[in-house]
């Protein structure tokens, strides 16, 4: 006999969308904030030389800032005041959630529920417009070296970090009321906007290269199918989990026995999600964002940005070592095998063959290390096999498994939100049948 859920799951098509009131609102005002976003990416600095905007884009569009122009959805190279995108607020939180893991005030507060992770958030916003302002100060400093700047001078100078500050904390603060009244997580969602509105224009190009000669249709065909097998690898992955049986104990009431259910704790197999990739990619884009500015650098500055751009080897170790480091550093964030194991304790629950306490706390550091190796290996292939294939074959876009990643994951998410929205909304419209048919029967 199916379950409530799978029964209301069941249930569910266009009809109880569109009697979700509620659900569609958040849908709109989602769509609409996205939109407002996309908008933004559109609005030039003032001052700014396009046409020397249109040289440094030519001469870097396949290193650092080829891939931040791409995580922002084309407003770097249009030099918009949305320039920096959500990158200083991604580098803010990997800060302090790393002093959260060692600080013994930050570790309390996060530790406090809702209201330290309140106190977090702020402290996370206050680094971020540190981190945007130093970025937007040197961002104005390298536009008037290179000659960007049609009238250099300290207005041009704070007028420039005013207005990209600015931009960077409209976007910090549209995330979160996307998550907040909107559907999704917000932040996320901003960056997989930037991506999915290059993709168009990537595909028409890739499809004119095919049409003049320069890749064979087979080719594109293949790259086509490819792609559609490591969509469905994700998706196969993300979804992979490994359910704990939880055993609970019989407890004798009078005459009757009660308990002894069994239950299943699931633990995904990539716990982090897609953070370690935005992370990690955020980390190697940092230093070379500002430097990739300088267009008479010494030598030194260009061989870091050299072997840190997309493709070299440097850049891939690099880049698979920080997915490994924050796949397992986030995984140890969000699961607490101590807690998990004390509250099962108290809870009187256990797992068969494992005592109770240190053992089943052991257990889970077992289980989750195994399952982690396994989720951070598939998250290095999604991330860095691409690489390869754009080095040997010289693909004309950014084919990048982190674009690729945050595209089906973040997709993933918002239609399971969905679909939660939608399954609530059909538990409460049983509850009112429920209350009318017992105030019918009374009656």
């Amino acid at each position: 006999m199916a379950s409530a859920a799978e029964q209301l799951a069941a249930n569910l098509n266009f009809s109880a969308f569109s009697k979700a009131k509620d659900l569609k609102k958040r849908i709109w005002f989602t769509l609409l904030a996205l939109i407002v976003y996309r908008l933004g990416t559109y609005i030039p600095l003032p001052g700014i030389d396009m046409s020397v905007m249109a040289d440094i884009a030519k001469r870097n569009a396949s290193g650092i800032l080829g891939m931040v122009d791409m995580f922002s959805g084309g407003a770097l190279w249009r030099m918009t005041i949305l320039a920096l995108n959500i990158m200083p607020y991604i580098s803010a939180s990997i800060m302090i959630q790393l002093l959260s893991a060692i600080h013994p005030q930050l570790e309390a507060l996060r530790k406090e529920g809702e209201s330290g992770r309140k106190k977090l958030n702020q402290y996370t916003r206050y680094a971020t417009v540190v981190l945007a302002t130093v970025q937007a100060f040197a961002m104005a400093k390298t536009l008037q070296s290179s000659g960007a700047a049609m009238d250099p001078g300290m207005f041009f100078q704070v007028s420039t970090v005013v207005t990209i500050v600015g931009g960077t904390m409209f976007l910090v603060w549209l995330g979160e009321q996307i998550t907040a009244r909107g559907i999704g997580n917000g932040i996320s969602l901003i960056i997989f906007s930037g991506i999915v509105a290059n993709l168009p224009q990537a595909a028409l190009r890739m499809l004119d290269l095919g049409r003049e000669g320069q890749y064979h249709v087979a080719f594109i065909l293949g790259i086509l199918v490819l792609l559609a097998a490591v969509i469905a690898f994700i998706v196969f992955m993300e979804r992979a989990q490994r359910k704990v049986l939880i055993q609970y104990p019989k407890r004798q009431m009078g005459n009757r026995v009660m308990g002894g259910e069994s239950n299943h704790l699931p633990l995904k197999l990539n716990n982090a999600g897609v953070i370690p990739p935005i992370f990690a990619s955020s980390i190697l884009l940092l230093p070379g964002t500002l430097a990739s500015f300088i267009t008479n650098g010494p030598d030194w500055v260009q061989t870091i940005l050299y072997n840190l751009s997309p493709g070299r080897p440097i850049f891939m170790i690099l880049y698979a070592f920080f997915i490994v480091f924050f796949a397992f550093f986030y995984t140890a964030l969000m699961f607490n095998s101590d807690d998990t194991a004390e509250n099962l304790k108290k809870g009187g629950a256990f797992i068969p063959g494992i005592r109770p306490g240190a053992s089943t706390s052991a257990y889970f550091d077992f289980l989750l290390t195994r399952l982690t190796t396994i989720g951070a290996a598939y998250l290095v292939a999604v991330c860095i096999l691409p690489e390869f294939l754009k080095v040997k074959y010289s693909l004309p876009f950014y084919l990048g498994g982190t674009s690729l990643l945050i595209v089906v994951s973040v997709t993933m998410d918002t239609v399971s939100q969905v679909h939660s929205h939608l399954m609530s909304h059909q538990y409460e419209n049983l509850m009112k049948r429920s209350r009318l048919n017992s105030k019918g029967r009374r009656k």
